[in-house]
């Protein structure tokens, strides 16, 4: 509810006095960097290149300084959001005042804007007025909060304020007693323009969006999300949490975010720098496991086989039932049996000798490789097991001399036993001396060599020739029968060699790929994670999923997605519990997002039509109480009525203040035929968006498969009938995707009969 006047003024005078304050800090740092500047200025000269103690300290220093000079500037403008009176038991109550960046005072060492991500912030998200607590790393911190009240900033001037009654807190999308419950302050923000980048929403997160956010960071956390809901926001709110909570043990290098394609990773590129947070690692799944693997060949994209099945009618024939077979965890048992026969052939070794000296023995090597280091990967196993023993060569070695020595002594002694002195007998025994020497002198040398090549010789196996050789010997009888019916067996052998041949490769190949060359040599450390977002997590298969567990160090892993928009049917995750069953066994948490925070009512119970004809168990999403025009249903005819519309929806969207509009076709084909068709009629201010675009402009032609995560003012469905999207599993899941980008306007347009999805 709005606050009252001489609140309002109170507050006014507030910001004003804050502002001011920022002002003359922001100078106080200035003047500190340029200062700094100028001293490593100085150190440098000094150091000539040299390691300087004094230079490196300042250095970290003047990042420091620069860091909060960023932060005060960009805080000027909306210094924070959010107030709150809390009076802890015993104590004095105290006003505090939550932005998205933490501002302390320098002189007096005191905090006076408070980080949102800070314990005590937890009470704006998740306390409830009256006797309430918050979790600090002293303890548990109990007292009264008294006031919640949140604050409209922009361009730092305060437009409104609103305080939240005690059970304001979560906004409720359904009627009590015939009354609507609004957050208002909620309802502004969300009626706001999209700006072709995800925004963060530390002012307006939600009770159960905040519950998931804190939640500590070695677990596997997996949250099903309604289209709408901020998943996506949520998972990277909870990274820019998790950095600041564990400061001191994550840096920002060490967080990995995945994302379905390069347009979302621009879409998504100005949140975490808005959140403080630089430099997190940012991929799509395909981009990171081709580094990892190092593979230079051209790459099948998920989204290029994806519009090879939507435009092949003859994609539910026989032929094409394996195409998920690779993402399933039977494959990675396949895998596996294949690795112990791998195993089985390395365990045959033989001792290590030289013309019957022997170093080391094959029961003992046998033992290491096959008990002792027996939880090691293939590779690291033989690296253990010669250092293992290179500790061991020199004693190894000095035995073998002696043994020498001990022959030679032998010799030498009968000499001078059975014969006088004489020029002969000395003759023979400084040859036997000289024999003596040169031989501990070459059999040393002989053994190290000897030692070396084996080690050499059994050097580990390669990852990629090994995973081609699964495909081109006769595995069949030994390793899929019982799996995968031979005729598909055969399919699958052909379409590979196939793409072999060509130097190319699937992407459904590199989580098995990559499998194999974890099992064998093991992880490096550059590719290891303190912890993994991953988004759209629903469109990758079971395996591609549970390899993450071998890069996400103590299993910190995010997975968003919704199994409503999965449009990669014929691999992607249809049951969450069956992923964490299998994948992880089910050492999991699970939550779920049904609030759906993007669509007007309208919209999303429009596009919930859709949803529903999935048949899915899941809880449709519930739209906050946020009006708006109905989803418009558009038959149009010759062109010249296309343009008419498209102009008359242009006008109203321009007068609405709004700003993005997407035209989304079902494949990339139909795209580019629309846009040539408006090109050829001089309408060329339209993008048309390819699979290898990297940004949004405001008015997009955009297929259906690229349009996940991303949102638009006002989108046009384009062609919406039961040619593109008929009564199949994949045409519902993308209708729901398309359907739902929408956050004010929406527009179905047909030829003849609309969908009858939409009915």
């Amino acid at each position: 509810m709005p606050i009252k006047t001489s609140d309002m003024e109170y507050e006014v005078n507030k910001l004003s006095e804050i502002k001011e304050w920022i002002g003359k800090e922001k100078a106080v740092i200035e003047d500190s960097e340029k200062i700094l500047s100028k001293k490593i200025g100085g150190l440098k000269k000094e150091a000539r290149g040299r390691y300087n103690e004094e230079l490196e300290t300042t250095q970290q220093l003047y990042a420091i300084t620069s860091k909060s000079l960023n932060n005060f500037e960009e805080s000027k403008e909306q210094p924070y959001f959010a107030r709150i009176d809390f009076r802890e038991y015993k104590r004095e109550e105290e006003i505090f005042y939550i932005g998205k960046l933490g501002l302390g005072d320098s002189k007096e060492n005191e905090e006076i804007i408070i980080d949102w991500r800070a314990p005590i912030a937890d009470l704006y998200y998740s306390g409830t007025q009256g006797d309430t607590y918050y979790r600090a790393p002293v303890g548990v911190i109990s007292g009264e909060l008294n006031l919640k009240r949140k604050f409209l900033i922009r361009e730092g001037i305060l437009k409104d304020a609103f305080d939240e009654g005690i059970n304001e807190i979560i906004l409720k999308s359904n009627n009590f007693n015939g009354k609507e419950l609004i957050d208002e302050f909620l309802k502004i923000n969300l009626e706001e323009s999209s700006s072709g980048k995800l925004k963060d929403v530390v002012a307006t997160i939600q009770r159960e969006q905040n519950e998931i956010i804190r939640v500590e960071k070695n677990e596997i956390i997996l949250i099903q999300g309604s289209a709408g809901s901020g998943k996506t926001t949520v998972a990277l709110h909870r990274l820019a949490y998790l950095l600041y909570k564990y400061i001191d043990k994550i840096k920002a290098g060490e967080v990995l975010v995945i994302a379905p394609s390069e347009i979302f990773l621009d879409y998504i590129s100005q949140i975490l720098p808005d959140l403080g947070v630089e430099e997190v690692v940012q991929n799509t799944y395909e981009g990171i496991l081709t580094k990892i693997l190092n593979l230079k060949m051209k790459l099948i994209s998920k989204n290029k086989k994806l519009i090879d099945i939507i435009e092949n009618v003859q994609f539910e024939d026989e032929k094409y039932s394996y195409l998920g077979f690779k993402g399933s965890m039977e494959f990675k048992a396949i895998l596996d049996k294949y690795l112990l026969d791998i195993e089985k052939d390395d365990s045959e070794v033989l001792d290590i000798t030289y013309e019957g000296y022997l170093l080391f023995n094959k029961e003992d090597i046998m033992r290491l490789y096959s008990v002792d280091f027996v939880n090691l990967s293939v590779k690291k196993r033989k690296e253990e097991i010669r250092r293992y023993f290179k500790l061991k060569i020199g004693d190894k070695i000095s035995s073998v001399l002696e043994r020498i020595e001990f022959g030679y002594g032998y010799k030498i002694a009968r000499v001078k036993k059975l014969e006088e002195d004489s020029p002969d007998r000395r003759k023979q025994l400084f040859d036997l001396y000289e024999e003596r020497d040169l031989k501990k002198k070459i059999i040393q040398k002989r053994l190290r060599e000897s030692f070396e090549a084996y080690f050499t010789n059994w050097e580990s196996r390669n990852y990629l020739q090994l995973y081609i050789t699964l495909f081109n010997e006769d595995k069949y009888e030994s390793l899929f029968k019982g799996y995968l019916p031979k005729k598909n067996f055969l399919d699958m052998k052909e379409e590979f060699n196939r793409n072999y041949e060509n130097q190319v490769i699937d992407s459904d190949d590199l989580a098995p790929i990559f499998y194999l060359k974890y099992r064998l040599e093991g992880m490096e450390s550059k590719w290891q994670f303190k912890h993994i977002v991953v988004d759209e997590a629903q469109d990758y298969n079971m395996f591609q999923l549970y390899i993450l567990k071998f890069m996400a160090i103590n299993n910190s892993i995010t997975l968003v997605g919704d199994i409503g928009q999965c449009i990669y049917s014929y691999k992607g995750i249809k049951d969450w519990k069956e992923l964490s069953e299998k994948a992880f066994q089910n050492k999991t948490r699970y939550k779920e997002l049904t609030q759906s925070y993007r669509s007007t009512v309208e919209i999303i119970e429009f596009a919930n039509r859709a949803l529903y004809k999935q048949k899915l168990d899941l809880i449709p999403a519930k739209p906050v109480f946020r009006h708006g025009t109905p989803p418009e249903l558009i038959k149009y005819g010759k062109t010249e009525d296309l343009l008419k519309h498209l102009l008359n929806i242009n006008t109203v969207i321009e007068k609405a203040g709004k700003r993005s509009i997407a035209i989304i076709c079902k494949t990339l084909g139909d795209c580019i035929a629309l846009d040539k068709l408006l090109k050829k009629n001089k309408v060329d201010n339209w993008q048309l968006v390819k699979e290898n675009q990297k940004a949004l402009g405001d008015k997009v032609i955009i297929p259906s498969y690229m349009t996940k995560g991303l949102e638009f003012d006002c989108s046009i469905v384009f062609d919406c009938d039961n040619k593109n999207y008929g009564d199949k599993e994949l045409d519902r899941k993308i209708l729901y995707v398309v359907l739902t980008r929408a956050l004010h306007y929406e527009y179905v347009f047909y030829k003849e009969e609309p969908s009858s999805l939409l009915e």
